[in-house]
């Protein structure tokens, strides 16, 4: 079942909640350390967990498992108790959940900014988190980050990659950022992200700065790359993997194509545009385009050499099990995925740091890698990496060989 963005937030937010009430608890804990009973024992420690419980939000319940701290201390007689500015005890209901991780993301989480985003989770009136506990949280995601480039990538293997250059118009330092970002397909049909970078207006060497690391790093060549035809990423490409195929993202070339014509054609030019990409073989889909040369040729021929352009490229998924067509044609996984960022662009105040919104992108793209479901026909995968061939979306039968005729 597809995740949605309401999934995606539920669960970006489960995971926040968890770790920032360790830190909660672990600040708590460090504030009292040096209180200790006539023993020397100390007097507030760490306690386990409280039993799960569901907490309603905005996009449905999370369940929480609350840490519990045990407090010894006595001030003015009265026995003291740990209270969680987070997660209040009995607290069953919280309507403020639903752009948290989107928030987080726009507010660049600098400390600062991460505490104007706090009030979305916890409502205006909570305390939140110092800014001390906040930047070691910001600073473990960015360990996680790091740790993620350089893994060993020479026991992975993607059959299938997209990749994409993604732009905010969010303010970061001195302009916009833009990422570059690699998400690829495993021999069992999972998908995962393989790469996230800074990218300067993804150019071919930004590009290539990246393919070549990944190949330093012990990747393979992946079979098929799927991107929009503009990118500088097809120069890297050829340059770092030239055996690799490549498809265009009919979703790009179809704006671009649509771009050249008058609004009061597009309609029915998409329609048409449509009747190509969604042929069932790569004959049919010629044909088409033929069609559409010859209606809009003569008045937008700038339309027709946007559509014609790398052919063959547009329509390479035919090489390619008919199953798997609906993800090769477009780079949808890496744009649907930062959908939820882009909705939310509006909302951003001031400036923040780009290895933040790096950092955060990642995590954001982490969370929603575990709601990725596999592509279809997975089992048909593992051939594509073997070299089998594919024939408008059928697999072609090897021809036996014929057995010599004694004289």
């Amino acid at each position: 079942m597809r995740a949605t963005l309401d999934d995606l937030a539920r669960a970006g937010a489960q995971r926040m909640i968890a770790t920032a009430l360790q830190l909660e608890v672990a600040e708590y804990v460090t504030r009292f350390r040096a209180e200790r009973d006539g023993a020397g024992h100390a007097l507030v420690v760490r306690n386990g967990t409280a039993r799960p419980r569901p907490v309603t939000t905005g996009v449905g319940p999370v369940t929480i498992a609350a840490p519990r701290v045990n407090d010894q201390r006595v001030v003015a007689g009265v026995r003291q108790k740990f209270t969680s500015a987070i997660l209040p005890a009995y607290v069953r209901r919280s309507p403020r959940l639903e752009s948290v991780l989107p928030l987080l993301y726009l507010h660049g989480l600098s400390s600062g900014d991460f505490r104007e985003a706090l009030p979305a989770l916890l409502g205006p009136d909570a305390a939140g988190l110092s800014s001390s506990a906040i930047l070691r949280l910001t600073k473990s995601w960015t360990a996680e980050y790091e740790a993620f480039r350089r893994q060993d990538l020479a026991a992975r293997d993607y059959i299938y990659l997209w990749a994409d250059g993604v732009h905010f118009t969010i303010r970061l330092e001195e302009e916009r950022l833009c990422t570059l970002v690699v998400i690829g397909v495993r021999p069992d049909g999972t998908k995962e992200v393989v790469a996230l970078e800074d990218g300067y207006r993804e150019s071919a060497e930004s590009w290539r700065t990246l393919l070549r690391d990944l190949k330093r790093r012990g990747l393979r060549a992946p079979v098929l790359a799927i991107g929009d035809g503009a990118l500088g990423f097809w120069a890297a490409v050829r340059d770092v993997w030239p055996e690799t195929a490549e498809q265009r993202c009919w979703v790009h070339r179809i704006a671009n194509v649509l771009d050249k014509l008058p609004r009061s054609l597009q309609p029915r030019a998409k329609q048409a545009l449509h009747e190509i990409m969604y042929a069932e073989t790569r004959s049919a889909a010629e044909a088409e385009i033929t069609r559409f040369t010859q209606a809009y040729g003569a008045k937008y021929p700038k339309a027709v050499a946007s559509l014609t352009v790398d052919q063959d490229r547009l329509l390479a998924y035919f090489d390619y099990p008919a199953d798997h067509w609906k993800h090769l044609r477009t780079t949808n996984p890496i744009e649907s995925t930062f959908a939820t960022v882009r909705l939310r662009e509006g909302v951003t105040k001031g400036a923040g740091s780009r290895t933040a919104g790096l950092v955060m992108a990642f995590k954001l793209l982490q969370v929603a890698e575990g709601h990725w479901r596999r592509i279809d026909a997975a089992e048909l995968v593992p051939l594509v990496r073997a070299g089998v061939r594919f024939e408008d979306g059928v697999q072609i039968e090897p021809q036996k060989k014929r057995k010599k005729v004694a004289a």
